[in-house]
């Protein structure tokens, strides 16, 4: 009996392990597509991703540049922010995500960048309202833009959570954007959609005043773009099934 029971949990720790690697290697695609997205510089922001039945977080290492990064260079750390993978630091934003995850469990992956058109309206204080078609297919509601607060403890955790509402992405005044979905490869899609929704309505600024869809029109579009919009099999197709049920 001892036997099977040694076989069955070398089976278990097989799985996961290998759900780990995979995870592991989708946070280091998302940290590598928000480099070359141009969301980040140098070695500036980070991506993460949680393998929830496991309570393990993977994230960036701090300060490695993003073109030297392999999926081996990748932190594992617990909820609680301690290692159980890898040579690196984590990222200093790590308390930030580790907050996300623990108070919002539909979220499996965040992004954090600086990215310049997302930025500029954080600089000023500024939401994006929901003044285009593609900030309600994506967003469903207008892009807030939480205060400043200081990077002590759990605060920036916090001034998102407070402020995120049915939103998958937050701007910080003065600091920057996080962006959040069901995977890190999801999130990846939210922080560029979100830089590129910021860049027209920055362009549109210099401009006029681009006015904020009526909520209906934003609701019309949002339940489109998350039913029939793709094709079956894919990411759409998930949200179209799932809207089905």
């Amino acid at each position: 009996m001892a036997q099977v029971d040694g076989a069955l949990q070398g089976q278990t720790v097989s799985r996961s392990s290998t759900a780990l690697d995979r995870l592991r290697r989708e946070v280091w695609e998302a940290n590598l597509g928000i480099f070359r997205a141009g969301l980040v510089t140098m070695h500036s922001g980070n991506a993460s991703g949680i393998d929830r039945a496991q309570g393990l977080v993977v994230i960036k290492p701090s300060g490695m540049d993003y073109d030297k990064m392999r999926p081996g260079d990748m932190v594992v750390t617990d909820l609680q922010g301690r290692i159980v993978e890898g040579r690196w630091k984590p990222s200093v934003d790590l308390p930030h995500h580790l907050y996300l995850y623990r108070h919002r469990p539909e979220i499996g992956g965040v992004i954090h960048t600086h990215s310049n058109y997302a930025t500029s309206f954080a600089l000023l204080g500024r939401s994006i309202p929901a003044c285009l078609t593609a900030i309600a297919d994506e967003f469903g509601c207008e892009i807030p833009c939480a205060p400043y607060v200081d990077n002590s403890g759990d605060n920036i955790g916090k001034a998102i959570l407070d402020h995120m509402g049915k939103s998958p992405a937050v701007l910080l005044a003065h600091h920057g954007a996080f962006a959040f979905g069901q995977t890190p490869r999801a999130a990846l899609k939210t922080a560029v959609m979100l830089e590129d929704v910021a860049r027209t309505c920055h362009l549109a600024l210099l401009i006029g005043d681009p006015k904020a869809l009526p909520q209906e029109e934003v609701k019309k579009w949002h339940d489109r773009y998350h039913t029939t919009y793709g094709q079956p099999g894919g990411q759409s197709g998930v949200k179209k099934a799932r809207a089905r049920r």
